[in-house]
């Protein structure tokens, strides 16, 4: 069966008009456009024949697409309820090929996605983050997670300690993934056109995050460091209710100035930082 390119805007413009759909600005919907922009993030994943991806809003199947003619295995998930109706034509034929219609942040993917895989998706700005951290903090069996988000929001991700755009964002996913900007994607290269330039970020999970005793008191410490960005560490998570002594105990034990901001600490700096404040 051939299969005509989404990846068009005439297509993209047919079917549209075919199914009476416009995009949705309450869902973040921007239809891809660009038929090497979907090559170069099918690419970006490392897709072998096989593999089982997770995509996240597949809208009518843009990128979906390519990573079907790659050989993936897709599992797709899709809030929009008028979708499933245009997915089931514009991608008739493809064997694998799975529809799941619901909620991302509330589907059980231990269930759905009981093995290794990767997450391949084009997501809603509005709900990135959420997105992100939920996938890496339910420590799913998760390979790879490439996904288009505004440019803004990728050089958070990437961000270095003493940067602007370092933030406790930046620490919890950068805690659980490697990560790196693939490239840049323009705003003509959707339909409509949004008012932001894209980026398409790879997270690499890594098997083993930096080591700490408790996860959840990492990202506390980490959120409440972060929570006032001109205050010191020491005022930051006073602030937050630990106890002035503790905190100043834990700085000695970990070799951390407590008159420093939270942005000029590694991760490792608080990894250290949240070992010795639970054991002060």
């Amino acid at each position: 069966m051939i299969h005509p390119n989404i990846a068009d805007i005439s297509a993209t413009r047919h079917i549209l008009q075919r199914f009476k759909l416009r995009a949705s600005k309450r869902l973040g919907q921007n239809f891809l456009t660009d038929a090497g922009v979907v090559r170069r993030i099918v690419d970006a994943a490392e897709i072998s024949p096989g593999e089982e991806v997770l995509e996240i809003g597949p809208g009518i199947g843009t990128l979906t697409q390519g990573l079907l003619e790659s050989g993936a295995k897709v599992t797709a998930v899709e809030l929009d309820k008028k979708l499933p109706a245009v997915l089931a034509e514009t991608l008739a034929g493809y064997e694998n090929f799975k529809l799941v219609q619901g909620d991302i942040l509330k589907v059980d993917l231990n269930e759905l996605m009981p093995e290794n895989f990767k997450v391949v998706a084009n997501l809603p700005y509005y709900i990135t983050t959420q997105i992100l951290l939920t996938l890496l903090e339910k420590k799913l069996p998760i390979k790879k997670i490439v996904t288009m988000v505004q440019k803004e929001v990728a050089e958070r991700m990437v961000a270095n300690p003493g940067s602007k755009t370092y933030g406790a964002m930046t620490v919890a996913i950068q805690f659980r993934s490697e990560v790196k900007i693939a490239f840049d994607v323009s705003p003509e290269s959707f339909l409509p056109r949004p008012e932001v330039t894209s980026s398409v970020v790879v997270c690499d999970v890594r098997e083993s995050p930096i080591k700490v005793s408790d996860e959840d008191f990492f990202i506390k410490v980490v959120r409440a460091s972060f929570g006032q960005r001109r205050k010191t560490i020491l005022n930051s998570l006073a602030g937050a209710g630990f106890p002035r002594e503790k905190i100043l105990a834990a700085a000695k034990l970990s070799g951390i100035s407590p008159g420093d901001r939270a942005e000029n600490l590694s991760i490792e700096n608080f990894a250290t930082l949240s070992e010795n404040l639970r054991q002060v």
